[in-house]
């Protein structure tokens, strides 16, 4: 008996998930709308979604996709406006998401962490018809600049006692709508990525590409129908978003915490029976620094995403729970290109590249270095709208990004003569932070509108956990006088939490090169000095 492609079922029934996967979507049905009704009637009643008490199955979730829909519609919105949504994990999130990814809307996530300045730019660039926030975050909403032209229909996710914002609350799902003809190259979301030397970008993320992440991410972590993915990770950042294609590409359960919790992380993977994690950067230190238990191992996570987990972290982790963690590299404009073994070959690395998709490593002029000399990482995808498609409203930095017809990544990379990539740093002055990335520029501009501030320069030290700490240096106006306490105060309010400075040193002269440029390199190797104030051995808690 044949089935579609050439294959007989048996022989397509032995295939991995994923694999099939690519073979039951050609490229004309990979948009979500295809996806979830294909889906559905493949899988019916088996759970989809668990999320808190909520649980969708399959059946349903392609129903609330088309009611979301329908909600949009009845609210004027059309194939190609943006929704801008502030929501935490919950699943409302994915009921607006889905809706809009069902209409042919765009989703513009917001970062529940952003305030004032980052907030701003959001809202100028990508010009919502509509938002959609959960109460807790209206304030957030409210730090915007008074120039700020918020969309004229804002729904409002749960109840807030006082606001400024008129609101109504989220629709009541009704009827269905049937799915709008949306193309594998229709942006389904603008996530916004923290540039070094400018404003946020808003990357459009096309329909076909959170279809790659989910066939790519789900080979390099040998995913199988039937697996449970649990995540803690935002729903805001691509990581947790393609975990839900994951699922439906896979016939998996998605399992949706609200954050991540280093104490109750094996016991919520234990109720759930959850058989595939995801960690990232310092969440497995975290892990490890928890008191050992004899639960340790009494769980069914079979594999973990490891993405930024120092080197030295794998093997500890493996022998205490019993989960290789899988090295990885990948991008919100690009999709999950590199992948370690299970267990990882050489923890640490970036892995071995993909199969579908070209790298290079070149110089300033865009030309291929050897093996073992350290260039910019450039990429190319070999299938349609596997990657971004461009920077929102921005086409000067997406020719600039995408130019020569390769993805310039900005990371400084070594490919080894056996094929494992190593990343070494960023090419520009970049900061990730327990699992965000932070603007240099952005923090600049927000410590320098401080009238005492003559001068400052953002730059990363090494973090106990892994990763960064952010750091500033600063340079007082002539008469004035700030204590380090008092930039963290200013900060509050107007950026993210997370990328306030841990780090305050006051300096007398910024170290400058010949055309007056900060050398942030200089201040990046002094490290933490005698004159270098620390948050947290003074014991402030930055208020969120």
């Amino acid at each position: 008996m044949q089935a579609n492609g050439g294959k007989t079922v048996e022989q397509r029934s032995a295939m991995p998930a994923w694999a099939r996967a690519v073979e039951l979507f050609p490229p004309v049905d990979r948009v979500l709308s295809t996806i979830l009704t294909r889906q559905a009637e493949r899988y019916g009643d088996r759970v989809l979604l668990v999320a808190g008490e909520t649980r969708w199955t399959y059946a349903q979730t392609a129903a609330i996709a088309a009611a979301s829909a329908q909600t949009l519609i009845d609210a004027g919105i059309k194939p190609g406006d943006r929704v801008a949504l502030m929501c935490s994990n919950r699943p409302e999130f994915l009921q607006v998401y889905l809706g809009c990814a069902w209409l042919g809307a765009i989703v513009v996530p917001i970062n529940t962490a952003l305030r004032g300045f980052q907030l701003s730019h959001i809202f100028r660039n990508s010009r919502p018809a509509l938002l959609v926030v959960e109460a807790p975050f209206v304030a957030a909403i409210e730090t915007v600049d008074a120039d700020v032209e918020l969309p004229s229909q804002t729904w409002m996710i749960g109840s807030a006692t006082e606001t400024k914002i008129s609101s109504v609350p989220l629709p009541t799902l009704r009827s269905g709508a049937p799915a709008v003809a949306v193309r594998p190259g229709d942006t389904v979301a603008i996530l916004y990525t923290s540039g070094t030397t400018g404003p946020a970008k808003g990357v459009c993320c096309p329909q076909a590409q959170l279809f790659w992440w989910g066939i790519y991410s789900a080979r390099a972590l040998g995913i199988r129908e039937g697996d449970v993915l649990f995540t803690t990770l935002p729903l805001f950042h691509t990581n947790a978003l393609n975990a839900l294609y994951q699922a439906v590409l896979n016939g998996c359960t998605y399992v949706l915490e609200p954050k991540f919790s280093a104490s109750g992380f094996w016991a919520a993977a234990r109720a759930h029976n959850a058989t595939v994690g995801y960690l990232l950067g310092a969440m497995a230190s975290m892990l490890l620094a928890q008191p050992r238990t004899e639960n340790d191992t009494a769980h069914h996570l079979r594999v973990a995403l490891g993405g930024g987990v120092p080197p030295q972290i794998h093997r500890p982790f493996l022998e205490r729970f019993g989960v290789p963690l899988v090295d990885g590299y990948g991008s919100t404009e690009t999709n999950f290109v590199f992948a370690g073994s299970i267990p990882s070959d050489r923890p640490g690395t970036m892995g071995y590249l993909a199969d579908g998709v070209e790298a290079r490593i070149v110089d300033e002029h865009d030309s291929e270095l050897p093996d073992g000399q350290a260039g910019e990482l450039v990429l190319r995808a070999g299938q349609p709208f596997a990657f971004a498609t461009g920077y929102f409203g921005m086409p000067e930095k997406t020719v600039d990004a995408w130019r020569n017809l390769w993805f310039h990544s900005g990371d400084r990379v070594v490919r080894d003569c056996d094929g494992h990539y190593r990343f070494i740093d960023r090419m520009k002055d970049s900061i990730r932070r327990r699992g965000e990335n932070v603007s240099s520029w952005e923090v600049e501009q927000t410590i320098q509108s401080h009238p005492a501030v003559a001068a400052c320069a953002i730059y990363p030290l090494p973090s106990e956990l892994g990763e960064d700490e952010v750091a500033a240096a600063i340079l007082l106006e002539p008469g004035q006088s700030l204590e380090p306490v008092d930039i963290v105060r200013h900060c509050e309010g107007q950026i993210a939490y997370f990328a306030i400075p841990r780090y305050v040193r006051i300096v007398s002269q910024m170290p400058l090169t010949e055309n007056g440029k900060i050398k942030k390199g200089v201040l990046r190797d002094a490290g933490v000095t005698a004159d270098t104030w620390d948050r947290e051995a003074a014991g402030i808690r930055v208020r969120r």
